[in-house]
């Protein structure tokens, strides 16, 4: 049997005050080519389905491979319409649409549950760990109670200006859902790895965690 990864990304293209935002290129695309040259095959889904936004703001320095991939981001899977069989692991990218749209989608965090119970690999990058922040288990505990974990931290966020326009600073949010939260330097290329959860911090820490991902399936 193929190996199939389900990619969520963000239908949201606005943040508080009007900023535009959407996906964070380079997380989507690092790891999309990296399954790919596995030879996984690949389910991209939003809440909305459709075309996925694109943060503007990661298009100025992305390499012409990371651009190529947008194409796969036109007519993304809506995401009531995903169920987990068949998948072998499912991967959060950020940007920071994804703190609008991913915490409170219900279909999200059942199919997380659903990937975690059953030892699936849950994955998330920078933002992406939203949509992890209100899913629970059977027994009705969050997701991330007790796990060690990482993601955008709230230093970052102020760093880059922008934690006035959130709903929340994720790594707070993490934290009061019960999370060993890792935070590294800011900007450091940083991953945590516990059982079956996969989470980077940033943008830089994507190619790692993607490894770490296919890494995880190959063991």
């Amino acid at each position: 049997m193929k190996t199939h990864i389900l990619i969520v990304v963000t239908s949201a293209s606005r943040m508080n005050e009007g900023k535009e935002t959407g996906l964070w290129l380079s997380e989507f695309a690092e790891p999309y080519l990296a399954f790919t040259q596995e030879g996984y095959a690949i389910t991209v889904a939003s809440p909305r389905g459709g075309r996925t936004p694109i943060d503007p703001s990661s298009l100025s320095d992305a390499a012409p491979e990371l651009l190529e991939t947008i194409r796969f981001l036109e007519q993304t899977v809506k995401l009531e319409d995903v169920e987990a069989s068949g998948f072998d692991a499912i991967f959060l990218p950020g940007g920071h649409g994804t703190m609008f749209d991913l915490p409170d989608n219900e279909r999200l965090q059942r199919l997380l549950r659903e990937f975690y119970e059953s030892g699936r690999i849950v994955a998330a990058v920078c933002h992406g760990p939203a949509g992890l922040i209100r899913a629970t288990l059977s027994n009705g505990k969050p997701l991330v109670e007790g796990k060690r974990l990482t993601a955008f931290t709230d230093s970052e966020e102020r760093a880059a200006g922008l934690d006035a326009a959130m709903p929340f600073l994720l790594e707070t949010e993490l934290r009061q859902a019960g999370a060993e939260f890792v935070g590294a330097a800011d900007w450091a290329d940083h991953v945590e790895v516990d059982g079956s959860l996969i989470t980077g911090q940033n943008p830089q820490s994507t190619h790692q965690a993607a490894r770490a991902v296919i890494a995880k399936l190959k063991g």
